[in-house]
């Protein structure tokens, strides 16, 4: 019996190793196929030069990190990315925040309130491209007509067709598209504040930016974090909502590393250049994330006193 008893911890040890490497093997086969995989064969054609076709391309080593680094439009591309990330991250977090907080206690209507701010961000990209880029028509755009209306015509233009004010007429589609989704996620936050410190820190006097700032914030925090993770990424990744309103122009004055790196893979067949410049903006991505999410692990540790 004694020698029974001790062989069911091991049995038992074993058979909780099965599951466990059961249970991963689903993960870790949709990390080969969809991460592993593609990272890997991106490498290859990183240092091939590869025009789609031929089935042997030519070895060039680190050719097309070279060019990369010394293509103008690489740097002008990579210009448009920061200028995206900067103002496409801070517009929709302090939008968020401050419509979130002002809703924040709304009991009349909130259901609908959630519906209007979130609709825009569940509509496809290509159809707000496109309905956006009928706004911004310079003849029969509702915009110009509006700016006439009130007699601002000498603000009337071609939005999309001004090297100097396309970038930021598809920056602010996309700003008006993403800030429904932060809006929401920042409601469901502040479900979990603590409504006694604020209450009592309206009593000491705060006044509401004081509140929101040494109050709310805080105890958001982590999915403040998280929200600003994903938009600093999906600055370095932007492609669709550029491609379908500009294609990357006027004369390339939207283009960013997504659509350059499109435009030579697919219309130029230069497979292996648009590969490079892809790879890029997943090196210069992933630190980003990395460091957020570290200060996010920090301040939970913080948070629990370890």
């Amino acid at each position: 019996m004694a020698a029974r008893a001790s062989t069911l911890p091991r049995v038992t040890r074993r058979a909780q190793a099965r599951l466990g490497i059961l249970l991963t093997v689903p993960v870790l086969a949709l990390v080969v196929i969809f991460f592993l995989f593609p990272m890997v064969s991106a490498l290859y054609f990183s240092v091939v030069d590869f025009d789609g076709i031929d089935p042997s391309p030519e070895f060039v080593g680190p050719a097309n990190v070279i060019e990369m680094f010394t293509d103008p439009e690489t740097w002008h591309a990579l210009t448009n990315n920061l200028i995206w990330i900067v103002v496409g991250t801070a517009a929709p977090m302090i939008i968020g925040l401050l419509v979130s907080v002002l809703i924040w206690t709304t009991r009349r209507g909130a259901a609908i309130y959630r519906l209007a701010f979130f609709l825009p961000f569940v509509l496809p990209g290509v159809a707000i491209g496109i309905v956006w880029t009928w706004i911004y028509d310079p003849v029969s755009g509702w915009l110009n007509r509006a700016l006439e209306s009130i007699g601002l015509e000498g603000l009337v233009r071609g939005w999309l067709g001004d090297p100097d004010l396309a970038l930021y007429a598809v920056l602010a589609t996309a700003v008006w598209a993403y800030s429904g989704f932060v809006i929401i996620i920042f409601l469901s936050a502040l479900r979990n504040v603590d409504i006694e410190l604020v209450d009592a820190s309206r009593i000491d006097g705060a006044n509401a930016p004081q509140r929101l700032w040494f109050i709310l914030l805080p105890q958001i925090m982590p999915v403040f974090l998280m929200v600003l993770t994903l938009t600093l990424v999906g600055g370095f990744s932007v492609f669709d909502i550029i491609f379908i309103m500009t294609g990357g122009g006027p004369a390339d004055a939207t283009n960013v590393l997504g659509t350059y790196a499109y435009t030579q893979a697919f219309q130029l067949s230069r497979i292996g250049y648009g590969t490079t410049l892809a790879l890029l903006i997943t090196v210069l991505s992933i630190p980003f994330a990395v460091a957020i999410n570290r200060l996010q692990r920090r301040l939970a540790l913080q948070d629990t006193g370890a």
